[in-house]
C-alpha cells in the first residue's frame, strides 16, 4: 500500500487491495486491509480425520479432494467498481 501512495494513489478510492490469510495486523492497517481468511482449525481438523484414518486403514474413505470454504473479510482497503471504468482507471 505503501508503494501505491508513493504513486500518487489512493487506497481504496484509486485502487483496492486484497491480502490473503487476514494476518493479524491486517485489521489495524491504516486503512484496515480487506482479506481472504482461510479457516485454519477446521484444515488442521480435516487433516487430522485423513490421515487417522488412512493409518486405521480406512483410507478409502478419504476423498482425494477436500475442500473447504475461506472467508471474505471487508474492511478498507476495497471499494465498488466504478459504473461504465473497463480497466478501474479514471480517464
Amino acid at each position: 500500500m505503501q508503494a501505491i501512495k508513493d504513486a500518487g494513489l489512493r487506497v481504496p478510492e484509486d485502487i483496492s487491495v486484497i491480502g490473503f490469510d487476514d494476518i493479524q495486523s491486517a485489521g489495524f492497517q491504516s486503512p484496515a486491509l480487506t482479506t481472504i481468511r482461510q479457516p485454519l482449525r477446521k484444515m488442521g481438523l480435516v487433516a487430522a480425520e485423513s490421515l487417522l484414518r488412512r493409518i486405521s486403514g480406512m483410507g478409502k474413505d478419504v476423498p482425494p479432494v477436500i475442500r473447504v470454504e475461506p472467508q471474505l473479510v471487508v474492511r478498507g482497503t476495497t471499494a465498488a467498481c466504478r459504473i461504465g471504468s473497463t480497466s478501474g482507471r479514471r480517464r
